[in-house]
Protein backbone atom coordinates (compact mmCIF):
# COMPACT_ATOMS: atom_id res chain seq x y z
CA UNK A 1 0.00 0.00 0.00
CA UNK A 2 1.53 3.07 -0.83
CA UNK A 3 1.59 5.87 1.84
CA UNK A 4 1.50 9.76 1.05
CA UNK A 5 2.06 12.21 3.14
CA UNK A 6 -0.61 15.15 3.24
CA UNK A 7 -0.48 18.48 4.61
CA UNK A 8 -3.91 20.56 4.38
CA UNK A 9 -4.85 23.97 5.67
CA UNK A 10 -7.63 26.66 5.09
CA UNK A 11 -7.69 30.47 4.91
CA UNK A 12 -10.52 32.84 5.25
CA UNK A 13 -10.88 36.84 5.10
CA UNK A 14 -13.16 37.58 6.88
CA UNK A 15 -14.94 35.07 9.27
CA UNK A 16 -17.58 34.32 7.42
CA UNK A 17 -16.01 35.44 4.57
CA UNK A 18 -14.18 34.73 1.21
CA UNK A 19 -11.95 31.78 1.85
CA UNK A 20 -9.70 29.33 0.26
CA UNK A 21 -8.25 25.91 1.14
CA UNK A 22 -4.64 24.39 0.18
CA UNK A 23 -3.49 20.84 0.39
CA UNK A 24 0.00 19.27 -0.62
CA UNK A 25 0.43 15.72 -1.34
CA UNK A 26 3.66 13.76 -1.28
CA UNK A 27 4.58 10.40 -2.43
CA UNK A 28 8.32 9.67 -3.10
CA UNK A 29 9.64 12.18 -5.24
CA UNK A 30 6.57 13.94 -6.29
CA UNK A 31 4.25 16.00 -5.21
CA UNK A 32 1.10 17.36 -5.83
CA UNK A 33 -0.20 20.82 -4.98
CA UNK A 34 -4.20 21.70 -5.11
CA UNK A 35 -6.39 24.59 -4.13
CA UNK A 36 -9.23 26.14 -4.56
CA UNK A 37 -11.90 28.85 -2.49
CA UNK A 38 -15.52 29.67 -2.10
CA UNK A 39 -17.60 33.19 -1.78
CA UNK A 40 -18.91 33.00 1.44
CA UNK A 41 -17.10 30.45 3.66
CA UNK A 42 -16.02 30.09 7.05
CA UNK A 43 -12.39 28.99 8.37
CA UNK A 44 -13.46 25.72 10.29
CA UNK A 45 -15.54 24.91 6.60
CA UNK A 46 -12.11 25.20 4.67
CA UNK A 47 -10.08 23.40 6.85
CA UNK A 48 -12.55 20.59 6.67
CA UNK A 49 -12.15 21.11 2.27
CA UNK A 50 -8.44 20.77 2.37
CA UNK A 51 -8.52 17.61 4.25
CA UNK A 52 -11.29 15.93 1.65
CA UNK A 53 -10.11 17.56 -1.45
CA UNK A 54 -6.84 16.15 -0.53
CA UNK A 55 -8.04 12.72 0.43
CA UNK A 56 -10.42 12.41 -3.02
CA UNK A 57 -7.43 13.23 -4.86
CA UNK A 58 -6.19 9.74 -3.81
CA UNK A 59 -7.05 6.97 -6.60
CA UNK A 60 -6.73 3.72 -4.97
CA UNK A 61 -6.38 3.00 -1.04
CA UNK A 62 -3.10 4.57 0.46
CA UNK A 63 -1.88 5.00 4.12
CA UNK A 64 -1.86 8.61 4.54
CA UNK A 65 0.24 10.83 6.98
CA UNK A 66 -2.12 13.73 7.00
CA UNK A 67 -0.93 17.12 8.65
CA UNK A 68 -3.34 19.96 9.99
CA UNK A 69 -2.98 22.69 12.03
CA UNK A 70 -6.58 23.01 12.94
CA UNK A 71 -7.83 22.06 16.88
CA UNK A 72 -11.00 21.87 14.94
CA UNK A 73 -10.35 18.99 12.27
CA UNK A 74 -7.98 17.46 14.52
CA UNK A 75 -10.74 17.31 17.81
CA UNK A 76 -13.81 16.29 15.27
CA UNK A 77 -11.91 13.17 13.76
CA UNK A 78 -10.14 12.18 17.01
CA UNK A 79 -12.75 13.29 19.99
CA UNK A 80 -16.27 14.45 18.71
CA UNK A 81 -16.86 11.92 15.37
CA UNK A 82 -17.91 8.96 17.28
CA UNK A 83 -20.23 10.79 19.33
CA UNK A 84 -21.75 12.52 16.84
CA UNK A 85 -22.08 9.57 14.52
CA UNK A 86 -23.46 7.63 17.94
CA UNK A 87 -26.20 10.74 18.18
CA UNK A 88 -27.86 10.95 14.90
CA UNK A 89 -24.79 13.73 14.10
CA UNK A 90 -25.99 15.26 16.81
CA UNK A 91 -23.75 17.54 19.72
CA UNK A 92 -23.57 16.53 23.50
CA UNK A 93 -26.11 19.34 23.90
CA UNK A 94 -28.63 18.00 20.91
CA UNK A 95 -27.58 20.60 18.69
CA UNK A 96 -26.77 19.68 14.91
CA UNK A 97 -23.61 19.18 14.27
CA UNK A 98 -21.99 22.69 12.34
CA UNK A 99 -20.50 21.28 8.89
CA UNK A 100 -22.23 18.21 9.03
CA UNK A 101 -22.27 17.72 5.06
CA UNK A 102 -18.23 18.24 5.22
CA UNK A 103 -17.59 16.09 8.15
CA UNK A 104 -19.55 13.54 6.44
CA UNK A 105 -17.68 13.48 3.21
CA UNK A 106 -14.40 13.57 5.35
CA UNK A 107 -15.56 10.15 7.30
CA UNK A 108 -16.93 8.03 3.77
CA UNK A 109 -12.72 9.29 2.69
CA UNK A 110 -11.07 8.57 5.95
CA UNK A 111 -12.59 5.06 5.40
CA UNK A 112 -11.19 4.49 2.46
CA UNK A 113 -7.99 4.82 3.29
CA UNK A 114 -5.49 4.30 6.43
CA UNK A 115 -5.31 7.77 7.71
CA UNK A 116 -3.04 8.31 10.94
CA UNK A 117 -3.45 12.23 11.86
CA UNK A 118 -1.09 14.43 13.00
CA UNK A 119 -1.35 18.00 14.39
CA UNK A 120 1.20 20.84 13.61
CA UNK A 121 1.40 24.46 15.01
CA UNK A 122 0.89 26.53 12.24
CA UNK A 123 3.45 29.17 10.77
CA UNK A 124 6.07 27.79 12.67
CA UNK A 125 8.55 26.53 9.43
CA UNK A 126 6.74 23.70 8.50
CA UNK A 127 7.57 23.55 4.53
CA UNK A 128 4.48 20.99 4.24
CA UNK A 129 2.22 23.43 6.59
CA UNK A 130 3.52 26.24 5.27
CA UNK A 131 2.93 25.71 1.54
CA UNK A 132 -0.64 24.51 2.11
CA UNK A 133 -1.00 27.98 3.75
CA UNK A 134 0.08 29.39 0.44
CA UNK A 135 -2.14 27.42 -1.26
CA UNK A 136 -4.97 28.17 0.91
CA UNK A 137 -4.16 32.08 0.57
CA UNK A 138 -4.01 32.04 -2.88
CA UNK A 139 -7.64 29.67 -3.24
CA UNK A 140 -8.83 32.65 -0.90
CA UNK A 141 -7.48 35.67 -2.98
CA UNK A 142 -9.17 33.63 -6.50
CA UNK A 143 -12.63 34.40 -5.08
CA UNK A 144 -11.93 37.70 -3.80
CA UNK A 145 -10.22 38.59 -7.56
CA UNK A 146 -13.74 37.04 -9.28
CA UNK A 147 -16.22 38.72 -6.74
Amino acid sequence: MSRVALYTDGACKGNPGPGGWGAVLIFGNHQKELCGGEPDTTNNRMELKAAIEGLSALKRECEVDLYTDSQYVKNGINQWMAGWKRNGWKTAAKKPVKNVELWQQLDELVNSHRVHWHWVRGHTGNAGNERADELANRGAADVVERV
